[in-house]
């Protein structure tokens, strides 16, 4: 499953736009660095999420300056540059977003919903245009969730244009279970969070480390990372959490594909696991 966040503080009790740790160290890229699909230089600078294309596999990371696909060690913009700050996979080639428009760019300051049907190159505003900037974002059960940094609500839709509120409340990051569209987990100041009632009250899971970012793979894999960028893995989150690598940096971004395939982002890049998160590689060449 596809996976998305950027960078919201925990509060006492207040929502707070910003960076959950400390400034991160940012990425800005040379001559050897990422490109445009035409070939020229481009910045993959404050990765907000993650997807994986269900069709092909390719590894797809929205940014602050457009969303790119890795793929044989260099990242290539493939759409225009705008800040993605919400990315999750729908399907093959369908992709959903959520930011703000890039410089010149008409509209609102928050996009609200997006959609792109053609592996992220053109896109198409669904709804809450000007209402809505979702930090994390997911597409499950045939439904979409979204938590809207603008409020504190965490949000769902089965036709992409009318909202139902599931809670509004301080949390970072959320998942979803693949088996049942009731249970949730979320991140919190205080902990991992879960609700078993469609997000309507959450108890807290004592067995888990203090996380910022938490995913939920299709075939029932958990994964998180704390804030200083520890990876801690589960396959039930009141069950016993797993400590490990550590990605060496602040974490921006989390997905888990399955119980051996995890992808995170720190520093500007995006890191490959493939054995359950013992070790992580660059996926971009040096």
């Amino acid at each position: 499953m596809a996976r998305r966040s950027s960078f919201v503080m925990f509060g006492a009790g207040t929502l707070a736009i910003g960076l959950v740790v400390a400034a991160l160290t940012l990425l800005r890229t040379n001559e050897e660095g990422p490109t445009d699909a035409g070939g020229t230089s481009a910045e993959m600078e404050h990765i907000h999420g993650i997807g994986v294309d269900p069709g092909d596999g390719t590894v797809y990371a929205g940014t602050h300056y457009g969303l790119f696909r890795i793929a044989d060690g260099t990242a290539t913009r493939v759409s225009e540059v705008q800040d993605y700050m919400g990315f999750t996979v729908a399907g093959p080639g369908h992709f959903l977003a959520s930011g703000h428009p890039g410089e010149g760019q008409d509209g609102p300051s928050s996009v609200g919903l997006i959609e792109s049907t053609d592996g992220g190159e053109t896109w198409e505003t669904l709804s809450l245009s000007g209402e809505a900037d979702f930090h994390a974002l997911e597409y499950r059960h045939d439904r979409v969730y979204g938590l809207n940094s603008m409020t504190g609500q965490l949000l769902t839709s089965t036709d992409k244009q009318t909202w139902d509120m599931l809670s509004q409340t301080a949390i970072a990051d959320f998942a979803v279970n693949p088996d049942d569209p009731d249970v949730l987990v979320t991140t919190t100041e205080q902990g991992l969070t879960r609700s078993d009632d469609g997000g309507a009250t959450f108890e807290l899971v004592t067995s888990a480390p203090v996380m910022v970012f938490v995913s939920w793979a299709d075939d029932g894999a958990l994964a998180g990372v704390t804030p200083d960028g520890v990876v801690y893995t589960a396959q039930d989150p009141a069950a016993e959490w797993t400590k490990q690598a550590g990605l060496d940096g602040q974490p921006e971004a989390l997905t888990v594909e399955s119980a051996t395939e995890i992808y995170a982002a720190t520093n500007g890049t995006v890191l490959a696991s493939t054995d359950g998160g013992a070790t992580f590689s660059p996926m971009l060449d040096q």
